[in-house]
């Protein structure tokens, strides 16, 4: 089973420029989740999957309480703590995307993107 969290909409002090980190911008976050197919038609109830309702606080808590230079760093950390918290997730996929770069030019954001399979 994959299960998608789309769009996530934070409010964060993020980025290599004091200004960002001090002044805070959007980000908006997708996080996909791979469980065990060998354990999905087993699903009756909501303790035999991953709780997204747990899964969006948790990503929330990481983005809106702390700070990183890089987005690559809030990525890492976001896949680090769901892989560690929620035993039933085998892979995760989390982007990142910064819609206000202090970047002179036309572009509607930047994105990271991670891919992290359970170990």
């Amino acid at each position: 089973m994959i299960i998608h969290l789309n769009e996530m909409v934070f409010y964060g002090y993020h980025g290599v420029h004091d200004e960002e980190r001090k002044l805070g911008q959007r980000f908006v976050v997708s996080a996909s989740l791979t469980t065990d197919p060998g354990l999905d038609s087993q699903i009756r109830h909501l303790d035999d999957t991953v709780d997204y309702t747990k899964v969006y606080a948790d990503i929330k808590e990481i983005m809106e309480s702390r700070q990183f230079h890089l987005l690559e760093s809030c990525a890492n950390t976001i896949a680090d703590h769901l892989l560690q918290s929620f035993s039933l997730i085998c892979s995760v996929d989390i982007r990142i995307q910064k819609p206000s770069v202090p970047i002179q030019g036309s572009l509607r954001s930047v994105e990271v993107q991670l891919h992290r399979e359970r170990s």
